[in-house]
């Protein structure tokens, strides 16, 4: 299952955009170790994703903010990566991963170093808004890494694996990073977070390498109009779109739910001590990320994408408004459920998959971007609109300097987030399956 396959036996030297006379011999376990590399910068993305789940009160505290005005500065990441995408794409297509990778790893922990050391909501937002635009770049370009090193047949196995490694940074946010924010507080965990970002900065200069094919390709592509034109051609796709709208709106789950709100609900409403919500609450992560892979293999062995993606958006909405709508649920049922609901989640390993074979090859950055766009948009936009919901909802209860909200106040902003599934449901339903083959127009 995890063979290598078409592995090209050359590779060009760091910076080296020259023609066959400068490759060197390459092990056949390096596109592994390149393509982990991209991996481990995705693997801090979604730490830094769920980060803010785990330190509510002190953010509050701290800052003297409500809940919408949390959920904006949360939200702050994911406008600024949001609005990277679609030029991390044509960035990933016409110059490459390495220099990017590296480039945006040292940007993530500046930007984390600035949120950790923030004395005012502006400065907060501001490192937030730098770690959002720069971390953006660790899912396309290592989704680029794999296009070019690894055989066609291996996409969907190796997007499982990609979500896999997001959901450990995912959980290493929330249950882990909630030990230490309560042993040496918020502000020493996230500067020690900023210096994993430049080690992996150093990570991605000395060890990613650029095929030497796509170099070429780009060589020749130096028309300013190329880039556009990839991307004008990826937009110009029905399925394109119909695949992103899907992404944005199967995922409040995890990102409004699961990487913000999820832990003060559990605490507030259902009794959990801090800790044991983010734990319960990375749930959804750890079946995610545990069942990606697997959800990928399938799908690659099966040569279906648009099934796993109806499963994945139906169940969702039913786990969701279990959740909910169940009256006093036990602890362990919560458990079971924000489980399934990950396990659920794996299923959206299609969309990236289907965006690629939707179109053609020297597009493929293009569209997995504004896929990436619209799947990272959801948080974006879920995040301070839950918020505003549960300002709606406030009745005026204070503990510790921060906000307690009800669980009618819960629940009144919370029916959006099964709806939403639904909605990404009824677009998965709407999509041409592929049968892992490209169906470009």
């Amino acid at each position: 299952m995890f063979c290598l396959g078409e592995i090209p036996e050359t590779l060009a030297p760091p910076g080296s955009m020259d023609d066959n006379r400068h490759m060197t011999p390459m092990h056949p376990w390096r596109p592994w170790i390149m393509w982990g590399t991209g991996a481990a910068f995705f693997y801090f993305a979604f730490f830094q994703r769920t980060a803010t789940s785990v330190m509510v009160p002190e953010l509050m505290r701290d800052f003297g903010v409500t809940a919408a005005a949390l959920g904006n500065l949360s939200a702050f990441y994911f406008w600024s990566y949001t609005a990277m995408q679609l030029p991390t794409g044509i960035m990933a297509d016409r110059w490459g991963p390495r220099r990017l990778l590296a480039c945006a790893a040292a940007i993530s922990g500046i930007g984390t170093l600035m949120f950790a050391n923030a004395d005012s909501v502006a400065m907060a937002a501001m490192g937030r808004l730098l770690v959002g635009a720069s971390v953006g770049f660790a899912f396309v370009c290592t989704l680029k890494i794999a296009t070019d090193w690894f055989p066609a047949h291996r996409m969907g196995l190796l997007s499982g694996l990609l979500m896999m490694a997001g959901m450990l940074g995912g959980v290493s946010g929330q249950g882990p990073l909630a030990i230490a924010v309560q042993s040496y507080g918020w502000r020493t965990s996230m500067s020690a977070g900023a210096g994993l970002a430049l080690v992996l900065a150093l990570a991605a200069w000395f060890i990613v390498r650029e095929h030497h094919k796509s170099d070429q390709a780009s060589t020749e592509r130096t028309g300013s109009g190329s880039a556009l034109a990839s991307l004008r051609r990826a937009l110009g796709r029905r399925q394109t779109w119909l695949i992103a709208g899907f992404g944005f709106f199967l995922l409040p789950p995890m990102f409004a739910f699961g990487a913000l709100w999820g832990v003060p609900y559990l605490s507030q409403v259902h009794g959990f001590e801090r800790t044991e919500a983010a734990f319960a609450a990375s749930l959804i992560l750890l079946g995610w990320g545990i069942c990606a892979p697997f959800v990928g293999w399938l799908s690659d062995r099966l040569r279906r994408r648009k099934l796993p993606m109806i499963i994945a958006a139906s169940l969702n909405a039913v786990c969701m408004a279990s959740l909910f709508y169940i009256p006093d649920p036990s602890k362990f049922a919560i458990h079971v459920i924000l489980l399934a609901n990950g396990v659920a989640t794996a299923g959206m390993v299609g969309c990236f998959v289907m965006a690629r074979e939707h179109n053609a090859t020297e597009d493929a950055g293009s569209a997995m971007a504004f896929v990436n766009m619209a799947v990272i948009g959801c948080g974006a936009f879920f995040q301070p609109i839950t918020g505003w919901l549960l300002d709606k909802g406030w009745r005026g209860e204070m503990a510790d300097g921060a906000r307690i909200y009800s669980e009618a106040a819960y629940l009144g902003a919370f029916w959006i987030i099964p709806a939403s599934c639904t909605v990404a449901a009824l677009l998965a339903m709407m999509t041409h399956e592929t049968y892992a083959k490209a169906q470009v127009d």
